[in-house]
């Protein structure tokens, strides 16, 4: 499972650091050197992780609580690698998860890392979207329903093609049929978070218990076939 994490920071010691600590896990890293660009990427996509170089990049600090804000990055991990101007109380107040001090040791980098990778992996999948293509129904908050197609989906959220344009805003109800040797019902309630003409991406605010327990068992079966066609030359 390939996690998708941010490094900020200009130090080139500390960015071969951590590198080499996340190539462990297959985890694949983009880099801003920059407080501004790393903010404006984490507003716009879902991070599982995120090292922020928080003393030696301009507004490191600050970045810190705006990506801990971001709406798509609340539960994701965050390092900080303070350097003397930053105590770790006051990261850890800021929303980092872990802290770490330079010049790093790798024994305490590699320790931590153990205990968050297991965290950031579940976090993975919780956002990670399976491509499918099924028939899907909202309904609106008077009830009117409109047809629409399945795009893809993630035990968060969903992103559907609407059959007609249509403008809906705010909370939605969710039904759709879980393939399996006896098709499943799902409900859910679910907020608007973006929305054009012809699609909009959906949060689950609420899923019923035995719709949760169907959805569990599907992005299983599909995370399954996901890495056996990854494993195919």
């Amino acid at each position: 499972m390939a996690l998708d994490c941010l490094v900020v920071t200009c130090d080139a010691a500390l960015l071969g650091q951590m590198k080499a600590a996340f190539s462990l896990c297959g985890g694949s890293l983009d880099l801003r050197q920059d407080s501004v660009s790393a903010i404006e990427l984490a507003s716009r996509r879902h991070l599982d992780g995120v090292v922020i170089d928080c003393d030696d990049v301009p507004g490191g600090r600050q970045a810190i609580a705006q990506i801990r804000n971001s709406r798509s990055n609340k539960q994701t991990m965050l390092f900080a690698i303070t350097n003397g101007m930053t105590s770790a109380g006051e990261a850890l107040d800021l929303g980092a998860n872990f802290v770490l001090g330079k010049p790093l040791q790798e024994n305490r980098l590699l320790g931590i890392l153990e205990v968050a990778i297991p965290k950031m992996e579940r976090e993975h999948r919780r956002y990670f979207r399976y491509a499918v293509d099924l028939p899907v129904r909202l309904r609106d908050p008077l009830g009117k329903a409109f047809p629409a197609r399945l795009k893809n989906i993630s035990e968060g959220g969903m992103a559907v093609m609407l059959a007609d344009p249509v403008r809906v805003n705010g909370v939605v109800l969710v039904e759709l049929e879980i393939p399996s040797i006896e098709p499943q019902p799902f409900q859910a309630k679910a907020d608007i978070v973006w929305s054009d003409s012809f699609a909009m991406g959906l949060r689950f605010l609420y899923v019923e218990k035995n719709s949760g327990t169907a959805l569990h068992s599907w992005l299983g079966s599909l995370e399954s076939q996901h890495y056996f066609r990854e494993s195919i030359p």
